[in-house]
């Protein structure tokens, strides 16, 4: 339910012409709801390129995402469509469209359905998404793992005083984007655009996932099981070692999400155990948030993180994916004016621990008017030299900043 570089624009074509077909039927007899924003985007990168093909300096882009809702009026059956287009000014594979969502969902007593194409999220941490899995990350939007592609589904919960249960069917698999040639944030290898699954059925298996989640006074509580085409690829040179070629594996995965509230203080935990090809690790993220409120008497609240996160997967991208968080220290502030503007700043760096690499990051948004907002967005990668996966992006510290106009 894409549409990029590696796609067909007859497809697109006829996928936007099925949606506009099935909407409009449905704004003339739902409440309808209508939403969602244009931006203007410029990222500035600080340094030369270190890899033959990258672009130098700037990379301006634009984003639509417009959000349409409908709802019946005995409110037991909603719909949503959310398209999603973004045209880069430098890298040919970072202009993509995708359907985000596009959902019926049916509520019943005690029980709801939803069938289409939706994204789920999963976790508590701030530094690492590690339990996440429904959704294929978005990667040539931004490499924090925030960004996700639709993932057609059906999902099936059940509700009730001990808890909620909801079991997923997964019969598409999306592949992940990733830079051109051309673009930064890449490995010195170029990715290659023809994938390889373990699954006979490639794309078209059907993957599977349940999930228990609860409220347990100041807990809340997350079980999950997951089995099918996992979600990150590892890499295979190709033949003549010019490309990476993603290599997308079976795998079984269980993990829990754990979240205590008490106070001011948010601790937080998230596990994962997974198994593929008769091997298996575990991965563990941990820390927490204290929270200043009414900071020096102002309205400000000023949060403090702190997060590890270990992962214990083979470190050679031919055996397992990839990872930034092997044995990672992060530590942050955040900042909310609570003014009329919405003024919010997320400031941080993560540390390995191992290989003395840093990561810093800093996210503020501001609103302008009751329309338009600002986003600055600035990512820097430090003493990467013994660095095995972070070293790619050694010289692709950027700043970023945002325009956007909400409707």
């Amino acid at each position: 339910m894409g549409c990029n570089a590696y796609g067909s624009g007859a497809r697109c074509r006829l996928q936007l012409l099925i949606v506009l077909l099935l909407i409009q039927p449905l704004a003339q007899a739902y409440e309808r709801r209508i939403s969602g924003f244009i931006a203007a985007d410029l990222r500035a990168f600080v340094e030369a390129p270190q890899f033959e093909d990258q672009f130098r300096g700037l990379e301006p882009g634009l984003v639509l995402q417009p959000e349409f809702g409908f709802e019946s009026e005995d409110r037991n059956n909603q719909f949503s469509l959310i398209p999603f287009v973004r045209l880069d000014g430098r890298d040919s594979r970072r202009t993509h469209a995708d359907l985000r969502e596009l959902w019926w969902q049916h509520f019943g007593f005690n029980w709801d359905l939803l069938v289409g194409v939706n994204r789920v999220f999963w976790g508590v941490t701030e530094s690492r998404h590690l339990v996440d899995i429904i959704n294929q990350t978005d990667l040539v939007e931004d490499i924090d793992g925030e960004d996700k592609l639709g993932q057609p589904m059906l999902r099936l919960s059940y509700q009730q005083d001990w808890g909620a249960v909801s079991l997923f069917v997964l019969p598409g698999f999306r592949e992940r984007t990733f830079p051109g040639a051309e673009g930064r944030l890449r490995f010195p290898l170029v990715t290659d655009s023809d994938a390889e699954y373990e699954a006979d059925a490639e794309q078209r298996h059907v993957d599977v996932a349940l999930r228990y989640a609860h409220y347990l006074g100041a807990w809340d509580i997350g079980l999950h099981y997951f089995k099918g085409t996992g979600r990150e690829p590892r890499f295979i040179p190709n033949a003549d070692s010019t490309r990476l070629v993603p290599t997308y594996d079976l795998i079984d995965q269980a993990g829990t999400d754990i979240q205590y509230t008490r106070g001011s203080w948010l601790w937080k935990f998230e596990g994962l155990w997974r198994a593929r090809h008769g091997d298996h690790f575990f991965a563990t993220t941990a820390g927490f948030e204290y929270t200043l409120y009414q900071l020096f008497k102002s309205d400000a609240d000023l949060g403090l993180l702190l997060e590890y996160s270990y992962d214990g997967r083979d470190d050679d991208f031919t055996e397992a994916p990839p990872t930034l968080f092997e044995n990672d220290l992060f530590a942050g502030m955040r900042v909310v004016l609570n003014d009329v503007q919405g003024t919010s700043m997320l400031a941080g760096f993560v540390v390995d621990t191992d290989e003395r690499s840093i990561q810093l990051s800093v996210e503020a948004e501001r609103r302008l008017t009751n329309h338009w907002s600002a986003v600055l967005e600035s990512r820097w990668f430090l003493n990467t030299d013994d660095s095995d996966v972070v070293a790619a992006f050694a010289d692709d510290s950027y700043i970023s900043v945002r325009l956007a106009r909400y409707f």
